[in-house]
């Protein structure tokens, strides 16, 4: 071997770390979901469990399967979590009349009062992350990120 073969590239060829946007999206990522992970899971949920109150809030009901549909999570993702919430006295579960194989779920009266409690939380949460950006910046950020995630095929909640 010669001694090229063993020569380490020169640190000016290796970019660092912070010249990626993957980089800057991850750190305030991390930054506005942790954030938002303790201010929500204080009101006694995890984000998952947000994101499918969330989901039920708009409907007076609906099956685990269009919810999973809905959100981007796997049918049984959505079974453990409507179970938990049941547990916690956040959703019902019953049988539709129309057909027996399938369970609806709803949220019971405690679920739809604590939803708009979360969305203000969810809500003072981007306001102060991203409040000093203003309107128009703010929504050209939106508009941007939707764009890279409709071309990468990106879709669902993010519920971690």
């Amino acid at each position: 071997m010669t001694a090229s073969m063993h020569a380490t590239p020169k640190p000016s060829s290796v970019s660092p770390l912070d010249s990626h946007l993957g980089y800057w999206l991850r750190l305030v990522s991390n930054d506005v979901s942790h954030a938002f992970r303790l201010k929500v899971e204080s009101r006694g949920v995890t984000v998952a469990e947000w994101v499918i109150l969330r989901a039920l809030f708009d409907s007076e009901s609906t099956n685990p399967s269009q919810l999973a549909d809905r959100i981007g999570l796997t049918r049984g993702a959505v079974s453990k979590l409507v179970d938990r919430l049941f547990a916690k006295g956040m959703v019902r579960v019953g049988i539709e009349r129309k057909d027996r194989r399938f369970q609806a779920v709803s949220l019971t009266p405690a679920g739809r009062r604590l939803v708009p409690q979360l969305a203000a939380i969810a809500d003072d949460n981007d306001a102060e992350v991203f409040g000093f950006l203003g309107a128009e910046r703010r929504n050209e950020l939106v508009r941007l990120l939707r764009e890279i995630s409709e071309r990468r095929g990106v879709s669902g909640a993010p519920v971690d």
